[in-house]
């Protein structure tokens, strides 16, 4: 009997609803840039960034060693999930703190199955994960800590201010609940305000889909 193969349009969906069981209170975030790869999502929780790496019965390992590189330096945590034609061999591609999920059809359903549990990335760069918030974001946890504004500085310097200001563990929660608050629309408009003020061309519009599972009440 013929396998049937997985490609990774057919496993987001399904996977996403996964994590929110697994975790509860996370909010997902697809196609994020980051350094010279970009994540097929991330996870945020409270504290904590997972990375998410999909690779269907019909990818391959190419590229895999360059994004582990750049997984490591933003996520606190990372995954990589498999079809069932990677799982034999996917403990080999990755570091042994990545945690390994595989997904197979059963009886015209998805099965999940975590073959590693995941476990903390040591090597994460809290200024890579600065680097993911935007301008209005970080003028928020400035606003938050009762920083100077800075509004002619670069967001490099105010990066780096903020970073300098502000505890590691108290940043990491900041992070987390400015990405997981993220609005795409009302950004978009901060943004474009901003550089209107300073007399800069307006940048293309800001899209990303998300996949955001409401905190329990």
């Amino acid at each position: 009997m013929k396998k049937f193969s997985l490609y990774d349009k057919d496993i987001r969906e399904d996977l996403f609803i996964y994590l929110e069981e697994l975790y509860g209170k996370i909010r997902i975030l697809e196609e994020v840039n980051i350094g010279d790869s970009r994540a097929d999502a991330i996870g945020i929780i409270d504290g904590a960034l997972i990375g998410i790496e999909i690779k269907s019965d019909a990818d391959t390992y190419t590229r895999l060693k360059s994004q582990v590189k750049d997984y490591d330096a933003f996520f606190d945590y990372n995954y990589l999930v498999v079809g069932s034609s990677h799982g034999a061999h996917a403990m080999e591609h990755v570091p042994d703190n990545w945690g390994i999920i595989s997904v197979e059809l059963v009886e015209d359903r998805l099965d999940f199955y975590i073959l590693r549990a995941t476990s903390p990335n040591e090597n994460v760069s809290l200024a890579h994960k600065l680097s993911l918030l935007w301008r209005p974001e970080l003028a928020h946890i400035q606003q938050i800590m009762g920083m100077y504004k800075y509004d002619y500085k670069s967001k490099a310097f105010v990066r780096e201010k903020i970073l300098f200001t502000v505890p590691k563990e108290r940043l990491d929660d900041l992070i987390s609940e400015e990405l997981f608050e993220r609005d795409y629309e009302a950004i978009r408009q901060q943004i474009s305000d901003f550089r209107e003020a300073k007399g800069l061309k307006k940048r293309r519009n800001l899209k990303r889909r998300v996949h955001r599972k409401k905190k329990k009440l």
